[in-house]
């Protein structure tokens, strides 16, 4: 699907034409510039690479510069690689929020989640614990319990929710509804969260 790349400003509420209050993310959408054109003769599929944040040269290896000097744009900080754009686009050209996205559009957010280290199972999976507070239970309230029988099966089964890492995962979102585009900006609002913290990339889908 055909879209763009953001950044996660932050959160506010508008005013719909009915009087409720919307609690929206802002979101900085591009502008993106076309880096690569890939088709079905030379790479097997047709898409187009889009790059967003300008960055320095001294931040860029050799093999990144000469890509973008292909292209004739300055190195970007971000690349993705979209499908299914409609008109026809060449190296440099720059696609900005208004060109894709129209309000009252429903989208596809991906971005990372918030990373909540490492977290037992009460916390990651939502597990009410096990035992009781009493009788000299003073450290078993928030155990996950048994994982597995002592004689059959004698293992413990792959995917048995355990603690562990929690969060920094890539999280997609659908159908969320654009409430209000500002193209002056760069800006658009998307009616409720999105995966991520503020400044973080995220992928916008049409």
């Amino acid at each position: 699907m055909p879209g763009l790349l953001g950044k996660k400003i932050g959160m506010t509420s508008v005013f719909s034409a009915d009087g409720k209050n919307v609690p929206c993310t802002v979101i900085e959408v591009g502008p993106c510039v076309v880096t690569q054109i890939k088709t079905a003769d030379t790479d097997g599929y047709e898409a187009i690479q889009l790059g967003f944040e300008q960055k320095k040269d001294k931040h860029t290896t050799r093999p990144m510069a000469g890509h973008f000097s292909k292209a004739s744009v300055a190195p970007q900080r971000h690349l993705a690689e979209f499908k299914g754009f409609d008109g026809e686009y060449k190296l440099g050209d720059t696609i900005t929020v208004d060109n894709l996205f129209t309000e009252a559009d429903f989208v596809d957010i991906q971005g990372t989640s918030k990373g909540r280290g490492y977290q037992g199972v009460v916390k990651r999976h939502g597990f009410g614990g096990v035992g009781q507070s009493t009788h000299g239970q003073h450290n078993r309230q928030r155990k996950p319990g048994s994982i597995g029988a002592c004689s059959y099966p004698a293992k413990v089964f792959k995917g048995m929710r355990m603690g562990g890492q929690m969060g920094n995962q890539k999280v997609t979102v659908q159908n969320l509804q654009v409430v209000k585009i500002l193209p002056e900006h760069n800006l658009m609002m998307i009616k409720g969260s999105i995966p991520g913290c503020k400044g973080s990339i995220v992928i916008i889908e049409k």
